[in-house]
């Protein structure tokens, strides 16, 4: 292990940037730094460390939340002063302020603009239907239905459908949100046990709206 600390290119603070992304998404969670000591304690316990600029010491990413981070590979850049660690996100969260990713804003016309929250929960959805599938646990639905299969998947769409219809006959937009939250959710599901994903559905209506435009 030290001839590889040893190599990396720690700038004058000793110090060296962390990129941290998702390692089933690829999406890009968050950007540390971190020391020798902090490098060495990732690298023994599989689980992230960084060092505290402001409070000078080392931090356990999770360590209070509970939203750890597992590392499954780390990186190192061609001129190896920089490094880049793929993780599965425990609990979803990176983010200090409750967001998927610290990056959740992006520069619009000059303006910062934070991320519309569909475009940070399908993600996380289908990050959790990974993790879950290939780290399987005993409590979890989502393991549990993954277990049973594509058919008993398939089921409880029909039956979260039903019952959407009932809620919507009701006209109770509340029950109504809650069950259709629930269809969309085993939608997710089932697209995730096909290998596809909700771009597959808007490219399927694109292709229909050109269809109509055009017909």
């Amino acid at each position: 292990m030290g001839n590889i600390i040893s190599s990396i290119k720690f700038d004058s603070s000793g110090l060296v940037p962390a990129i941290v992304q998702d390692f089933y998404t690829l999406e890009v969670l968050m950007m540390a730094y971190m020391n020798e000591e902090s490098l060495k304690k990732t690298i023994e316990t599989n689980e992230t460390w960084f060092y505290s600029r402001s409070r000078q010491c080392l931090w356990h990413k999770g360590e209070t939340s509970g939203h750890i981070q597992k590392v499954k590979e780390i990186r190192v850049d061609c001129d190896q002063d920089t490094l880049l660690l793929l993780v599965e996100q425990v609990g979803g969260i990176a983010c200090h302020t409750g967001n998927r990713s610290c990056f959740y804003r992006k520069i619009v016309n000059n303006e910062l603009v934070e991320e519309k929250l569909r475009d940070a929960i399908l993600p996380y959805l289908f990050s959790t239907f990974e993790s879950r599938s290939k780290n399987p646990t005993p409590n979890s639905y989502v393991s549990k239905l993954l277990k049973k299969g594509k058919s008993r998947i398939l089921q409880k769409i029909g039956e979260e459908a039903v019952e959407t219809i009932i809620a919507g006959m009701k006209e109770n937009k509340d029950e109504f949100i809650y069950e259709i939250t629930d269809l969309y959710f085993h939608m997710a599901l089932s697209l995730y046990t096909f290998g596809l994903s909700f771009d597959n559905i808007y490219e399927e209506l694109n292709k229909r709206r050109k269809e109509e435009k055009n017909g």
